[in-house]
């Protein structure tokens, strides 16, 4: 089994020349440890590290110097978060950094005593992760996705791309807390704008395939709830909708980067930059029960011209001036 290491991602921003790393200045056992949990891959996961370490580095948390940081990938695969707690449970490490239900789900089954911080968590309460945004309670905090609360939102955008938009498909991972919970956002607010809601059901990357193949013929448009398995297999998830010719809509910007039609929702690297200010503050001796989760402060609408083209779509121009990127 290959772990993403330090060193790999060191490589992979460019060379450890970019960083300030001496990996054999590094002293074992002396420095705070971080123990970061990527959801999918590390080429994935790159952006949000590198907005996460360069805000350590402004708070005085040079890696390799003043800090360790371990780190793990799950490729998408949820039972990986179980393995790759109790590593981080063995190696001691002094808090756990990671994003969604799932991870944090896993790291506390592995602890109760290290501090858990997730950059991102679509519905923290509501999944259990914390007991009030305002006192967390035990050893888990971070920041709010509000992934269900944005689901109406999302569609009155893919409404304005497509008026005629009767049929909608809703992909998610039914063993994804916050997706499913995203799931139900979107039922709940669809009759509202006169849709039918088709429901996919997901719970492993063999199961995408054949989702479209049973929704051929019956959707005009597919909204797929954020999740580790759908980022894990975003460009085969992005491939089958251009191939059914369904526009589809995202939380998150990268889905719109490997081809899909549009994305709505927080701003992620900024997440993972206000991450390490939750690492700083625990680090420093606050108790994570002590540390109110925080709400998105920055939204990002992102659209895909080239993507509109092949599916035959016009953007109306309202929403091209709205949009804080357009890619073409």
């Amino acid at each position: 089994m290959v772990h993403a290491t330090r060193r790999q991602f060191i490589t992979l921003l460019g060379g450890a020349a970019a960083w300030p790393l001496a990996a054999g200045a590094q002293q074992p056992g002396k420095l705070p440890l971080i123990g970061f949990v990527g959801v999918s891959t590390l080429s994935a996961s790159r952006v949000r590290i590198a907005a996460f370490v360069q805000r350590l580095r402004t708070l005085g948390w040079i890696e390799g110097r003043t800090v360790a940081i371990e780190y793990r990938e799950a490729e998408g695969r949820t039972e990986r978060f179980v393995e790759i707690a109790a590593e981080f449970v063995r190696l001691r490490v002094d808090v756990i950094v990671t994003a969604g239900a799932a991870p944090v789900v896993a790291a506390k089954q592995a602890t109760s005593s290290i501090p858990i911080i997730f950059a991102v968590a679509s519905d923290p309460v509501g999944t259990g992760l914390v007991t009030t945004l305002a006192r967390p309670g035990g050893n888990v905090t971070g920041l709010s996705y509000q992934g269900p609360d944005l689901a109406a939102k999302r569609l009155e955008l893919l409404r304005e791309v497509a008026p005629s938009l009767r049929r909608l498909a809703v992909m998610a991972n039914t063993d994804a807390a916050g997706a499913v919970q995203e799931m139900h956002e979107v039922q709940a607010a669809a009759p509202t704008l006169g849709l039918q809601v088709i429901p996919l059901e997901i719970r492993e990357a063999g199961d995408i395939a054949p989702a479209y193949a049973a929704l051929k013929g019956r959707a005009q448009a597919l909204f797929v709830c954020a999740d580790p398995l759908v980022n894990a297999n975003r460009p085969h998830i992005v491939g089958l909708a251009l191939d059914a010719q369904l526009p589809t809509i995202f939380g998150e910007r990268e889905n719109v980067d490997a081809g899909g039609l549009m994305s709505y929702g927080p701003h992620l690297p900024d997440l993972f930059r206000r991450a390490a200010d939750y690492v700083d503050k625990v680090l420093r001796g606050t108790k994570p029960a002590d540390i109110p989760v925080e709400q998105p402060t920055k939204f990002e609408l992102v659209i895909n011209l080239k993507t509109a083209k092949a599916l035959g779509l016009t953007i109306p121009d309202k929403l091209l001036a709205l949009a804080d990127e357009v890619i073409e």
